[in-house]
């Protein structure tokens, strides 16, 4: 199975569809399975009271629907369902899609105030793709203690991490933030035998600097590869299902 992380910079509008779809072509050719975008990658993430108008209805994007014969798809998207606004992870496979995840733990302190302006999701969902079983958390759901206890007593075959989580804490030769999202990477996946693909976007937004960085980290807790910081990137990785089978296996006995 190969995965193409789409490490890209969306404008801070409802204006990012012809970059996605680049995006998504040139994934294609490299002979990717799966494409995954960042956090809110068709909106920007400082919309503030923006939100409610640049929304979208799920079949504004029934673009991703097409696309999605070729290749799965994941994008992040200011979703309206109703009166309510969520920050979403959507989920595109053959024409269809089969999974829409809404962002559990929404930070509202310091610089984030996305409380303010969506719905909390309430549930984290398993689900069945082409290539196995899934789960999908946008950011600071991962952050949370309960979220991770799910997955690893999910044991997943993959789990998608969309985020926008710009740089802080600089250091001589590297971010902080970095260093404790690999932490949290390598936990979650070392306990629940599964890839973690995490995809940060990167560009500027209202003062805020975004410092990319996507990677995979293996079942067994270990950075795979990595993309660069603070530009624009397509990193395409071949992933080793033998490898998390493995690691299950390890684990149950040890259970």
């Amino acid at each position: 199975m190969k995965v193409a992380l789409a490490q890209i910079k969306p404008k801070l509008s409802k204006d990012n569809i012809k970059k996605h779809t680049k995006y998504i072509k040139e994934a294609i050719k490299e002979g990717a399975d799966v494409v995954i975008f960042p956090e809110l990658s068709l909106n920007g993430y400082m919309l503030m009271d923006l939100v409610y108008e640049d929304a979208y209805d799920i079949k504004e994007l029934q673009i991703f629907e097409e696309l999605s014969l070729q290749i799965d798809i994941i994008v992040g998207a200011v979703l309206r369902e109703g009166h309510k606004i969520y920050n979403s992870a959507i989920y595109f496979s053959k024409g269809r899609v089969i999974n829409i995840h809404h962002k559990n733990s929404l930070p509202n302190y310091g610089m984030f105030q996305e409380a303010r302006f969506f719905f909390a999701g309430s549930t984290l969902e398993q689900f069945e793709s082409r290539f196995g079983s899934a789960v999908t958390v946008i950011c600071e759901d991962l952050w949370n203690s309960k979220i991770i206890d799910k997955i690893v007593l999910l044991k997943p075959d993959m789990i998608y991490v969309l985020s926008a989580s710009p740089a802080r804490g600089f250091c001589d030769d590297s971010l902080e933030i970095e260093q404790r999202w690999q932490s949290i990477l390598s936990t979650v996946s070392s306990l629940s035998g599964t890839y973690a693909i995490f995809v940060n976007r990167v560009g500027y937004e209202d003062g805020l600097g975004f410092w990319g960085g996507s990677r995979v980290v293996n079942p067994k807790g270990i950075l795979q590869t990595k993309a660069k910081l603070f530009e624009e990137e397509l990193l395409c990785v071949t992933l080793d299902k033998e490898l998390s089978s493995t690691q299950k296996y390890l684990l149950r006995i040890e259970n």
